[in-house]
């Protein structure tokens, strides 16, 4: 069976105090519907609060073939096992980090509004780049508010997948699927939905399909 062509993208909120029950709430949502990937993001965290949050995490995501990006830090990628990281323009540099986790892992990288730094983080590299934040997020604060349609130019004129970032729910997901991403990157838009996570996961993945109706 083909993979769609984008696909739903989880990150982790970023704090996890009950991780046993976040791990149950996990399973809900990615046994509702495709996942590709589940970033755990948890930043300023100690690192011991991170390796934890790996080891209840990752067997969870890999027992439903979903794969786990560690944000931030390829140092705890490689010694935890991830199968990727993603760096920010601020984190580590694209060549370090691919350095310290290797060629058999995945190295995503975040460029705002740019296509200039999707483009060299491609050319070097990358197996994925972000954009975004395409909506108000409190998750983070953003730096870039691209247009949409940065997703379809990249999507014509490059092979590298794109993610879209950044305020992304079930109410405004179809466009950005429709404008040509690869992945959608949600955080609240799937933990905070008012029907739970999974019922946010089987509604994104709709959205998407729909999105894609309109892209073909």
């Amino acid at each position: 069976m083909t993979p769609p062509l984008c696909r739903l993208y989880l990150i982790t909120p970023p704090r996890l105090d009950d991780l046993a029950a976040f791990g149950h709430v996990l399973a809900h949502a990615l046994d509702a519907d495709d996942v590709a990937a589940l970033q755990i993001r948890l930043k300023d965290q100690p690192d011991e609060v991170v390796a934890a949050a790996v080891d209840v995490l990752m067997p969870i995501a890999h027992a439903r073939g979903v794969a786990v990006i560690l944000n931030d830090r390829p140092d705890l990628t490689a010694k935890l096992g991830c199968d990727g990281v993603h760096v920010g323009q601020d984190d580590a540099p694209y060549a370090e980090a691919r350095r310290i986790v290797g060629r058999d892992r995945m190295v995503g990288v975040t460029c705002h509004d740019s296509r200039h730094l999707a483009m060299e983080a491609a050319e070097a590299g990358a197996d994925y780049v972000a954009f975004g934040a395409f909506f108000p997020t409190t998750t983070k604060e953003a730096i870039g508010h691209p247009d949409p349609e940065i997703l379809t130019i990249w999507q014509e004129t490059m092979e590298t997948p794109c993610v879209a970032i950044g305020g992304i729910k079930v109410e405004n997901a179809r466009g950005l699927a429709a404008a040509g991403a690869d992945f959608l990157a949600v955080s609240a838009g799937v933990w905070s939905h008012g029907d739970g996570p999974a019922a946010a996961v089987k509604a994104l993945n709709a959205e998407i399909a729909a999105g894609l109706a309109a892209r073909g």
